[in-house]
């Protein structure tokens, strides 16, 4: 899985044209988490997702054809395609889903900042790059803001003891497979396919492979006909999926997994700002003390270069 040594100029990842679409995207994903509680209750989590990736794969297949690009893709493709839909998903996705069965979604998001860690691991070993001293200084003081802001969602979440340390544990499941699927993002056998086929095959697979599940373990397919539920399918199909997922596969490729996941910091502040003005969240000193920290960091690493490998 590893990369040649670059040639050109390091990427520079302050650059509006990674800026941008790494606003966009912790935006969508930051709203993610209040849309998914509303996919649970009458239909089974799996079902759930199940639905979500069939929209999102359906639209960008329907992206592919129109922008002209290749719908098809040869056999060793078509195998990345299910890995990738394997661990992006199905398993993580499905982790994610249950997490928010057990724990508040505050939590989830929060734990799940530390996608940054497996990122910043596994791009060292299977792409060979490197963090360098600010990008680590950087990575410190958000997992800091991460650390209060963790402590602040235990205290407030009303679950017993067992339900909290079983939620996170699949949560931490979740983030291992998104960690595996970053990763994958940044290899070259990835950049040889066009991308809007690549993530429209790999969510079909993942959907093909979320369906056999549920039917297995929950039944027939079960569908809430309401238009939240629909309007929820829709959201978390097109525009956190669709949309979401081509513009942080896109950032992978241009500074790498580690800075990207930075994206998963910041995403439970956005979660917790968009829980204030719909669901009366109140903040505490804790919790604005950590989504402070969250965002120094974030500034400080994105402005660091990457190291030569």
């Amino acid at each position: 899985m590893s990369d040649p040594a670059p040639t050109g100029p390091r990427p520079n990842s302050t650059k509006l044209a990674v800026l941008i679409p790494f606003g966009i995207v912790t935006l969508i994903w930051g709203s993610t988490w209040l849309v998914i509680t509303g996919q649970l209750g009458v239909v089974p989590p799996t079902w759930s997702v199940t639905y979500r990736f069939l929209v999102g794969g359906i639209a960008m297949l329907a992206w592919a054809a129109w922008s002209r690009q290749t719908l098809w893709l040869d056999a060793r493709g078509m195998a990345f395609a299910v890995l990738l839909g394997l661990m992006q998903f199905a398993l993580n996705f499905n982790f994610v889903y249950r997490a928010e069965m057990h724990v508040t979604s505050g939590l989830v998001a929060v734990v799940f900042a530390l996608l940054l860690v497996p990122n910043a691991i596994l791009s060292r070993i299977f792409l060979g790059q490197r963090m360098g001293r600010q990008l680590l200084v950087g990575s410190a003081v958000a997992m800091a803001g991460v650390a209060l802001l963790f402590t602040h969602e235990i205290r407030r979440d009303p679950s017993a003891a067992d339900e909290v340390y079983y939620g996170i544990g699949i949560t931490l499941l979740g983030v291992m497979c998104a960690s595996v699927a970053n990763v994958m993002q940044a290899t070259e056998t990835s950049k040889r396919y066009p991308m809007a086929t690549m993530i429209a095959w790999a969510m079909l697979a993942g959907a093909t492979m979320d369906g056999a599940f549920a039917w297995l373990t929950t039944g027939p397919p079960v569908f809430e006909w309401t238009a939240t539920y629909i309007a929820g399918v829709l959201y978390l199909g097109i525009v956190a999926s669709a949309v979401a997922f081509p513009l942080y596969f896109g950032i992978i490729r241009v500074i790498g997994p580690a800075k990207a996941a930075y994206s998963s910091v910041l995403i439970p502040v956005i979660a917790m700002l968009l829980s204030t003005l719909f669901e009366g969240y109140r903040w505490s000193l804790l919790a604005g003390a950590g989504a402070a920290l969250a965002g120094v960091g974030l500034v400080v690493a994105l402005k660091a270069r990457r190291p030569a490998r």
